[in-house]
């Protein structure tokens, strides 16, 4: 794998695609958090200490009609300067004759952001012309993007046409890839999957895949109660979806088939209404009556989930256990991220899967406590459903 290891960029400007899509806050705009940010800073602070200059792009939030000031990379300026302790030019446009007039002056050690690509409709389309016009501003194209590498948009995959022999993998892309590789590919068992959230559609083809390597999967979130209204449950108001009813039992099947253990909880936090000051009771997950609805897993189904996950060597976790945002339903997912961080340190390998779950180990303050955090929730998804993501390919093929 060709990464910023592999090139001196000595005297050369770097082109690198970065994911600086940061929640900012409503009134100030402020940074709400930087990890996306950080996160970059190991391939940046590589590619100036060899003497080269870095050329940053990236989306940021998703502009309708052009440029938005709440939506605009210029309030990412004053942090990076001071997470980098450079000089962090600013371009008010992505393409254009400032982008360029910056690009062509810029020093060895000194950084240009260019402005949000998403105000122009170009880039999510994957426009040959707009990919081509931002490949003159550098001298080697670095894709350090992983949470976008799943979209064939102009600046992740259409643009490394233009450089043929220079381009590379930032160390983003490459801990992401080497870290699901060794998920999918080379798992030490017992491999346990976590998989959660809302709708079984959303996560049916990374279980199928999971079927062929791992030998637990534990089913977490609203999408359990399908499988179990599948089963002849009775699960009151939660969520489900009738028409993946028949799709459950399958695999079901499937699992018993490959002698893979696919567990439902066995019991539920139920409340009477969606808000964090519900009533709410304990069920059995196939008992739940009408008007009540599973929230979370319930203490024993975290229990029994701990025990699967303490005797793992691999661990992955796609998707929370319930409506961990409100405090009353948060449980059954904190007790799985802690089961996790136990087993890591106990010497398994885990990985957690980017977007909700990433949230709530971050939540519980247990980033740390696991092996690898990834950055890209849709990305790291179609990764492990067996998908080409494009971002990849862009780079892999010459």
């Amino acid at each position: 794998m060709l990464t910023v290891d592999n090139i001196n960029f000595n005297g050369k400007r770097a082109l690198i695609r970065v994911d600086f899509n940061v929640p900012l806050d409503k009134q100030t705009l402020a940074i709400a958090d930087d990890s996306r940010i950080t996160a970059t800073l190991p391939t940046i602070k590589k590619i100036l200490a060899d003497g080269g200059s870095c050329i940053l792009m990236s989306h940021l939030g998703r502009p309708k009609e052009g440029p938005e000031d709440k939506y605009s990379l210029k309030h990412i300026v004053p942090h990076l300067a001071e997470l980098t302790g450079t000089t962090v030019h600013f371009a008010n446009d992505c393409i254009g004759q400032e982008a360029k007039d910056l690009a062509t002056a810029i020093k060895p050690g000194e950084i240009l952001l260019l402005e949000n690509l998403r105000f122009y409709k170009q880039e999510e389309k994957g426009d040959i012309e707009f990919a081509r016009t931002l490949s003159t501003l550098g001298d080697i194209y670095v894709n350090d993007a992983f949470g976008t590498a799943h979209r064939a948009h102009a600046s992740t995959a259409v643009i490394a046409q233009f450089f043929k022999g220079n381009k590379c993998f930032g160390y983003v892309m490459a801990n992401e890839i080497a870290n699901a590789q060794k998920i999918m590919k080379h798992a030490e068992h017992p491999f346990t999957a976590i998989v959660g959230g809302a709708k079984v559609s959303d996560k049916l083809l990374i279980i199928e895949n999971l079927l062929n390597v791992a030998d637990n999967i534990l089913i977490g979130g609203g999408m359990a109660y399908t499988f179990m209204k599948a089963q002849g449950g009775r699960i009151g108001n939660s969520l489900c979806e009738d028409d993946r009813l028949e799709l459950t039992l399958e695999l079901l099947a499937k699992a018993k088939q490959k002698g893979v253990a696919l567990l439902l909880p066995s019991d539920s936090v139920a409340a009477d209404a969606f808000n964090n000051d519900a009533n709410k009771k304990d069920l059995p997950s196939g008992e739940i009556p009408d008007g009540w609805m599973g929230l979370d897993i319930g203490p024993n189904a975290a229990n029994d989930y701990a025990e699967v996950v303490s005797n793992s060597k691999t661990i992955l976790w796609n998707g929370p256990m319930g409506v961990f945002e409100m405090p009353s339903f948060e449980n059954g997912t904190k007790q799985v991220a802690l089961a996790v961080a136990k087993a890591t340190k106990q010497g398994a390998f885990s990985l957690i899967g980017g977007g909700d779950s990433a949230a709530a180990i971050n939540k519980f303050g247990l980033e740390d406590e696991v092996s690898y955090v990834s950055t890209g929730g849709g990305a790291l998804l179609e990764y492990f459903e067996g998908k080409e993501l494009p971002g990849i390919a862009a780079i892999l093929n010459d």
